[in-house]
């Protein structure tokens, strides 16, 4: 301990911070240069390990936070669980903790709570914490929230809600006015039968969004974005929704894992977007003049035919990714459903295509017609790399199949990876 004590009181606070709370608290039994040095952390963090030790933990922020003395806390973060002794209702420890950290100017505040009672865990001077950049809920209940008329949250640049349960019709929206002019990221992951009907989001300043409806085959939900500044979308949607996109001109990336319903809507609002992820089902009448860079998912059952669609429509495409994305189950080794193979080669294939990626790549008739095609009408393509699962039979007849087919570039590289 005589070297590391030697360092400025600082400097060890930034050491500290680099640790969980409960062990820099613990430092203070170490000397009496280490007692108090916790006190100045700038970021608390407290878990009570899924609900095992929640009264434990919540003596432990009693005892220990009407004694922290930094002016400024950076960040503030809560990740509780419900208690499984029904005598342990920490909602009102919840409320007294954000309160104290609302008073300490909190910069970040990150809360999650997993509890069936709906019950209010914010204090009222939250909604008009001017200091506040970055908030964070998790399974928590939004309640009470009152109108912009009173509240404000000038500061507030990102606002994540996953699985939040709303109480009141205007607590959501309430929220979104109180930084409609401020607000830069925004994401929203509703749950099965408490997500709105009818959804409004105008934020003049937001660059990214984030925006998640479980598949609850509800109908006809109507849902207007009007975000001007937006470069990012993130739309996650199977329902019949109808979706209003409106006054975004700089929108360069896209991620779409929605129903063919929307797909088109969509589309018509997105004609800037560079880089794009989908995962959806067939729709036709869309063009995608700035597309540059096209991951397609295809674990439905004709997602392969969106293919033949972005070929036509997407001229200055250059980057063509193939795959499955993370939580959309394994590839169908069927081929039930067929690919409808274009009668013309598209502007794209000819001078734009240069790179070629197909992740988890199967021996089905569809698959390769698809890659024989490609591999024929792009002549300015660089590099054409197949993924295969270590378990996927006959891989040698799959690569030799791919290397023995025609190439319209004379420079393309063929590579092929075989996943462990």
């Amino acid at each position: 301990m005589g070297k590391i004590s030697e360092l400025p009181d600082e400097l060890l606070v930034k050491l500290l911070s680099s640790v969980p709370t409960k062990v820099a608290v613990s430092t203070s039994i170490l000397s009496k240069q280490w007692k108090f040095l916790w006190m100045s952390l700038t970021k608390l963090e407290y878990s009570d390990d899924q609900g095992r030790s929640l009264l434990v933990l919540r003596d432990f922020i009693n005892r220990n936070l009407p004694l922290h003395r930094a002016p400024v806390i950076e960040r503030f973060c809560l990740d509780l669980w419900e208690s499984h002794d029904s005598k342990i209702n920490p909602e009102e420890d919840i409320k007294d903790w954000v309160e104290t950290a609302v008073s300490r100017c909190v910069r970040e505040l990150e809360v999650s709570y997993c509890s069936e009672s709906n019950v209010n865990v914010f204090p009222s001077s939250l909604f008009t914490c001017e200091s506040l950049v970055a908030l964070k809920l998790r399974y928590l209940t939004l309640m009470d929230v009152p109108s912009t008329d009173c509240c404000r949250l000038p500061s507030l640049k990102t606002l994540q809600l996953e699985s939040l349960t709303y109480l009141g019709g205007d607590s959501l929206q309430n929220l979104l006015s109180m930084c409609h002019d401020v607000l830069e990221e925004l994401e929203v992951r509703f749950v099965e039968d408490d997500y709105p009907q009818m959804f409004t989001v105008v934020l003049p300043l937001l660059r990214k969004l984030t925006i998640s409806l479980p598949d609850c085959n509800w109908h006809f939900d109507e849902y207007e974005i009007d975000a001007p500044c937006l470069q990012y979308l993130k739309l996650e949607d199977w329902n019949k929704s109808l979706w209003l996109f409106k006054n975004m001109p700089n929108l360069s990336e896209a991620y779409l894992d929605v129903a063919s319903f929307a797909l088109k809507s969509v589309f018509e609002s997105i004609t800037s977007v560079k880089r794009l992820t989908v995962c959806s089902e067939v729709e036709e009448g869309f063009v995608l003049d700035q597309l540059e860079h096209l991951e397609l998912c295809v674990c439905k059952d004709d997602s392969l035919n969106l293919l033949a669609q972005f070929l036509k429509d997407s001229p200055n495409l250059r980057v063509l990714d193939i795959s499955i994305l993370d939580c959309h189950g394994d590839i169908k080794t069927d081929d039930k459903f067929a690919w409808y193979q274009p009668i013309w080669v598209p502007e794209c294939m000819l001078p734009s295509l240069q790179v070629f990626n197909w992740s988890r790549y199967v021996l089905r008739p569809r698959d390769r017609d698809i890659a024989v095609y490609i591999l024929r009408n792009a002549p300015n393509l660089r590099t054409a790399t197949f993924s295969f699962d270590a378990d996927v039979p006959n891989l040698e007849i799959l690569k030799k199949e791919l290397t023995l087919s025609p190439t319209a570039s004379s420079t393309c590289e063929l590579v092929f990876v075989e996943s462990i």
